[in-house]
């Protein structure tokens, strides 16, 4: 659309353009055009790192927590009965409502500071834990450190939900695109063909536009589209979690419903 509207200024400018470009000296208008350009394009290419780190910053944090929260799921059989099916539980419906509740809210960019009701409720559940055997004073203190490898991974995942790249930023990248836009106008030739002139501005655009939407996109990756940043590798960990539990005969009973909300 943006293409679109370039070339058809182009075009509307080269009616009324002289034989030739406006400016007399053509080198030295390609140089100024190669300095702005330039200058553009770095620009550029340091935003696209900062917003890819932080695209793959989430991205690894949501892995990294549900990965963590299998090993939790291991952890607590280790804790005895019967706060273990109570943990179990709890981190399942953990999972349910990462998915369920907490991806909705993150990519409507509603999230914000609210935190996991289950990881509360799995605070308290730990409170009433009493070791008493050397294996389990193991496993409570590998508990701690899991817990809290979980909820750093939590904070990656959904730190890339407000956006790194700040609105003055956004301001100067649109404005310098309006500066090429306007300076590339003055390339205008009747004497060129139309379909030459069409390119001319249309590459340009193109370029610019391609790397404003990319730039946008990594800075916003939770999206259901193409290349967005989608809950697998949670719910890819709660199935295995069932067919774990299923294998070794394990019943737990579910405070929540398939979605994550309590239901006790």
């Amino acid at each position: 659309m943006i293409t679109a509207l370039a070339v058809t200024a182009m075009l509307l400018v080269r009616r009324g353009a002289p034989e030739g470009i406006r400016f007399t000296d053509g080198d030295r208008a390609s140089g100024v055009f190669g300095v702005l350009a330039t200058g553009f394009s770095v620009l550029l290419g340091l935003v696209v790192f900062l917003a890819f780190e932080s695209y793959d910053q989430s991205r690894t944090g949501a892995e990294q927590e549900a990965l963590v929260l299998v090993q939790q799921v291991q952890t607590a059989q280790f804790l005895g009965t019967p706060v273990n099916a109570e943990l179990t539980g709890e981190l399942v419906c953990y999972g349910r409502s990462v998915v369920h509740t907490e991806w909705p809210r993150t990519e409507a960019g509603t999230q914000g500071d609210a935190i996991n009701p289950w990881g509360v409720e799995l605070f308290r559940t730990l409170q009433t834990v009493r070791p008493q055997t050397p294996s389990q004073e193991a496993a409570y203190d590998q508990w701690l450190d899991q817990t809290s490898e979980r909820e750093a991974a939590r904070s990656d995942r959904i730190h890339g939900a407000v956006g790194v790249i700040p609105t003055p930023l956004w301001v100067a990248m649109i404005l310098i695109s309006g500066v090429v836009f306007v300076f590339m106008l003055f390339f205008a030739d009747r004497a060129e063909g139309a379909i030459t002139q069409a390119v001319l501005m249309g590459s340009v655009a193109t370029v610019v536009v391609v790397m404003l939407l990319l730039i946008q996109f990594l800075d916003s990756p939770f999206q259901k589209g193409v290349g967005g940043v989608r809950p697998v590798a949670m719910e890819r960990t709660l199935r295995i979690i069932d067919e774990a539990l299923q294998a070794i005969d394990e019943r737990v009973q579910l405070p929540c419903d398939a979605r994550g909300n309590r239901t006790s």
